[in-house]
């Protein structure tokens, strides 16, 4: 075999083994590759629900808002839930009930439009009547948690305070609008809504009216404020007022009862709700958005201190903050509609006729009970009793009060 023969077999050979190593690579080699971690959740011990980003925690008069905490994107998983047995749940009253809340020794207090008066529902004793006097078309009572009394609003704007014990009664100014009372019943907050914007306060008082203090003014921002004292005696109200940051992202300031420089948090999106734990250590809370389809999503954050917005959590459920109530300083029960329309975060009344599921929420591990209730129920106004035994609540669709022990 001559050279040029002998050059062009291995010439040939050369060229068949790139090929064919080429066609491996390509259709059936496949180079070890790191495999994602799969979206997991930890049970008690570790978080259990999806990080927020925290960033630096920045106080009302931040100048630099991206310095503030993002959560960034929430990750599409369930989170941890167990389903529990349906719990027994109690008609403990069969008449239509308004302003129900827990009363200062375990009790129940509630106002019954039928009749006008007010009541106490005993779990031992039954029903019995808080005052003899009757209060025609009353629109909302704000209840001292301390004491048988309360603020009594009326739809024409009248305000009274009232001692249901010494059957005292005291007429408070109109233009005095959304109470709360302070932890200890001593005090109330309220907005001082005068005619022009110089004129509107937000202020605090004993629950006669003496006493007034005016706190910050409220301007033309009076509708972003909400007046809500947290247990802990530390905030009086909280206002979206804050650094503006575009879309639907908002600052929320904590406005202290003394002038507090308190830091600030973020909420991502629209039509905060909030509710306090028992110690005001944490604000559990409810906004919309469009990543969330415009339907309410439950977060969770520190409210307390320096420490506030700080430990921000989603808790992957659809409902809103006035849905639920805190058991104790940790734990939560909220009711959660079985399925929410896209934009009902616009229009809470658009699910008035469906079903809710009860959830048990652990807001440090992020660990949820699913309770499926026996019955068809849409949780209204909904609060523990003093102890912390029983969970009342009432429903849009069926009237009285209904019980469940947990």
């Amino acid at each position: 075999m001559d050279k040029k023969k002998l050059g062009l077999i291995i010439i040939f050979i050369i060229i068949t083994l790139i090929l064919g190593y080429t066609m491996y690579r390509l259709f059936f080699y496949r180079a070890a590759q790191p495999q994602p971690e799969e979206p997991g959740v930890e049970l008690p011990g570790g978080p259990g629900f999806p990080q927020a980003g925290e960033g630096e925690v920045t106080g009302p008069g931040a100048e630099e808002p991206g310095g503030l905490p993002t959560a960034g994107v929430i990750p599409e998983i369930e989170g941890p839930s167990i389903p529990e047995e349906e719990p027994t749940v109690s008609r403990v009253i069969d008449s239509i009930i308004d302003n129900s809340s827990a009363g200062t020794d375990g009790n129940v207090n509630f106002y019954s439009r039928q009749d006008g008066k007010f009541y106490r529902y005993d779990t031992e004793t039954g029903i019995e009547e808080l005052s003899d006097q009757v209060f025609y078309n009353v629109s909302n009572v704000t209840w001292s948690p301390t004491k048988n009394e309360g603020i009594i609003e009326y739809p024409d704007g009248s305000n009274i305070y009232y001692n249901f014990d010494t059957k005292k009664q005291v007429t408070l100014p109109k233009h005095w609008q959304e109470f709360d009372f302070s932890e200890n019943g001593n005090q109330i907050v309220s907005k001082s809504m005068g005619l022009s914007p110089e004129n509107r306060w937000l202020i605090t008082s004993d629950p006669e009216g003496n006493g007034v203090r005016t706190i910050e003014p409220l301007g033309e921002n009076a509708s972003e404020v909400i007046v809500d004292w947290s247990p802990n005696r530390q905030v009086v109200a909280l206002s979206t007022t804050g650094e503006p940051l575009g879309g639907y992202r908002q600052e929320v300031l904590f406005v202290g009862l003394n002038g507090e420089n308190f830091p600030s948090t973020i909420v991502e999106g629209q039509g905060l709700q909030t509710e306090w734990s028992k110690d005001g250590s944490k604000l559990l809370y409810s906004v919309y958005s469009p990543r969330s389809e415009y339907k309410p999503e439950l977060w969770v954050v520190n409210a307390q201190g320096n420490d506030i917005g700080t430990g921000r959590q989603s808790l992957n459920l659809n409902t809103w903050a006035e849905k639920c109530t805190f058991q104790d300083d940790r734990f939560v029960y909220c009711g959660v509609p079985t399925e929410l329309p896209v934009g009902s975060g616009f229009n809470a009344d658009s699910v008035d006729n469906v079903n809710d599921y009860l959830y048990k929420i652990d807001t440090q591990t992020g660990l949820r009970t699913q309770i499926e209730l026996e019955g068809y129920h849409v949780i209204d106004d909904i609060f523990m009793s003093k102890d912390g035994s029983q969970l009342f609540f009432t429903d849009k669709t069926t009237d009285g009060l209904f019980s469940v022990d947990i």
